[in-house]
């Protein structure tokens, strides 16, 4: 019998257009996953938050390349994030391009001139000096692959109309923090920066007005050199309140 399932491509990208679920009726469906015993439960947890305690930020990569498809698993894990009425409202560019990737430094750093020369105030400027970023941002290029993740302010409507998404901030961070987890989990390191103002990012990868950039992530192994600042993470008493 011939396979008639639509399977998903490599890239990740649905063999059908994503139709949003405005206007259809509520439809539910049984959802019974395997209870896991107590016992596994724990081992797990202490295990996930050991491996959790090693991720670092890294801002030394290796030149070395990353299998693409452990990226492209990663970003998938980040796509199932809970998002404001189910709109999934991002887009996440994986750009390995070196030529793309040069030119979204230079612009970045351009940004981030500015910023260290006095756009971000005195007070922020004070609690960076301690981590020894300045506005130079080799990892742009080192890392071999830059996720850029953009939210959608909005959606389109076939006939064009503008539709608003709900708690977009909200969603793309969760979903940031899941991918954050997942490439940690699966051997690679990464970094969130944040130039601001972002407006190049559209520019230079040729995205769509009702999205806006959200956070560039390089992604890689760390080089052989690298350091990390020594920091103290807060403890669970000092982070968790039981009531």
């Amino acid at each position: 019998m011939p396979d008639t399932e639509q399977h998903e491509p490599e890239t990740g990208h649905p063999a059908a257009p994503w139709t949003p679920i405005h206007g259809q009726p509520y439809r539910s469906v049984p959802y019974r996953p395997a209870r896991m015993p107590a016992a596994e439960s724990l081992t797990h947890a202490a295990e996930l938050r050991q491996r959790m305690q090693q991720r670092r930020t890294v801002r030394q990569f290796s030149s070395d390349p990353v299998p693409p498809q452990v990226v492209r698993d990663a970003v998938a894990c980040a796509a199932t994030a809970p998002s404001g009425a189910h709109q999934q409202p991002w887009t996440f560019v994986l750009v390995q391009d070196p030529e793309v990737r040069r030119r979204i430094r230079e612009a970045a750093e351009h940004e981030e001139r500015i910023s260290y020369d006095g756009r971000l105030g005195e007070e922020w400027l004070a609690a960076l000096r301690p981590l020894g970023t300045d506005e130079v941002k080799p990892h742009l290029t080192d890392a071999p692959a830059l996720i850029v993740v953009f939210q959608q302010r909005y959606w389109l409507g076939e006939d064009g109309t503008k539709h608003k998404h709900y708690y977009v901030d909200e969603s793309v961070g969760i979903a940031v923090g899941m991918l954050l987890s997942a490439l940690h989990l699966s051997g690679l390191a990464a970094l969130v920066h944040t130039p601001s103002p972002m407006r190049f990012l559209s520019e230079v990868l040729g995205r769509p007005e009702n999205e806006k950039a959200f956070a560039v992530i390089p992604v890689g192994y760390p080089a052989p050199d690298c350091q990390v600042p020594d920091l103290v993470r807060k403890s669970l008493d000092q982070v968790l309140v039981e009531v």
